[in-house]
């Protein structure tokens, strides 16, 4: 592998960047954030990046200043004549505003992917977006990962019997049917209501999870309302356990004790987003050697989606 590249790291997503040197077996890029007493801050590079292939790992979570953090970085290694600037984003935020669902409303996730192109991206490597067409609001190239490649090994490591993958929402049945198929088990939909946003009024089941280990699949859980309302449902429907695995652990407001109190066995994670609180059900998997190969592959010019598992 090429020693032209040179990895840095937001504020927010160091964590997961340092594991990601670790597997490249490179450093961590130095990079100097200066705060202001204003709330105000500035990005500034410790070290030449003239030449380099940059990557960039920084999550959007809010608040704000994650995005901004990403965009000042791309800026300023565009400005100190970088060859290439790569915009690593486990978890891209402002996802679930990618249509216009209602009138008079904004299309976030268009707005960021602009915002990113004009401080001067080239390509942009993310994880399980909330929708697959948020790809086509770039004008780069977008490497689009699965967080399944670690999810699924580690649901075959459980040796469930009876097991049967399930969807919180319709919108989520082509993944869930997507493991379902790479397990060989059956898959079962729930069918939710919303009274407002992060609020489900009404929920039914389709399908049978009568004597079934459940695991529920979704891309990122929230205030965690729709897991656990389905997890209890599907309880009182006769199923033996239920388990939640998700993508992205965003975990805001009363998740944790509504997991904790909920009818879940575990609920899995990536590490896309970090996660504080202390909730005994909730376990995280790292998504760092997924992201090292993806870079080693953009180094290398090497086929990405031949490591995919689904």
């Amino acid at each position: 592998m090429e020693n032209n590249f040179m990895v840095f790291s937001g504020t927010a997503t160091r964590y997961l960047a340092e594991k990601i040197c670790q597997s490249l077996q490179c450093p961590l890029g130095q990079l100097l954030i200066t705060k202001f007493s204003d709330g105000e801050f500035a990005v500034s590079y410790e070290e030449s990046v003239r030449g380099r292939d940059v990557f960039l790992v920084q999550s959007t979570f809010p608040n704000s200043d994650n995005l901004m953090e990403l965009l000042l970085m791309i800026d300023a290694a565009k400005r100190a004549s970088a060859r290439t600037i790569n915009a690593v984003i486990p978890y891209f935020g402002w996802a679930r505003q990618d249509r216009k669902d209602k009138p008079r409303v904004s299309i976030g996730a268009k707005l960021v992917a602009d915002l990113l192109s004009a401080a001067g991206v080239n390509r942009v490597i993310t994880m399980d977006l909330h929708a697959d067409q948020i790809q086509g609001f770039f004008n780069v190239p977008v490497d689009h990962l699965y967080a399944s490649n670690v999810l699924l090994p580690y649901l075959k490591s459980l040796e469930l019997p009876d097991l049967c993958i399930a969807s919180p929402d319709v919108g989520g049945s082509k993944r869930a049917n997507t493991y379902a198929k790479f397990l060989g088990c059956p898959l079962v939909l729930c069918n939710k209501t919303r009274a407002r946003a992060n609020v489900v009024s009404s929920m039914q089941i389709i399908g049978d999870v009568e004597g079934k280990n459940v695991v529920i699949v979704d891309d990122m859980v929230d205030t965690a309302g729709t897991i656990t309302k389905a997890a209890d449902i599907m309880k009182e429907a006769g199923a033996k356990t239920v388990r939640a695995c998700a993508s992205h652990c965003v975990m805001s407001g009363p998740a944790s004790e509504r997991v904790q109190n909920s009818a879940l066995e575990e609920i899995v994670f990536t590490d896309s987003i970090p996660y504080t609180q202390r909730c005994s059900k909730v376990k995280q998997l790292s998504v760092a050697d997924l992201f090292a190969e993806t870079i080693r592959r953009v180094i290398n010019n090497q086929s990405i989606s031949s490591q995919y598992l689904i």
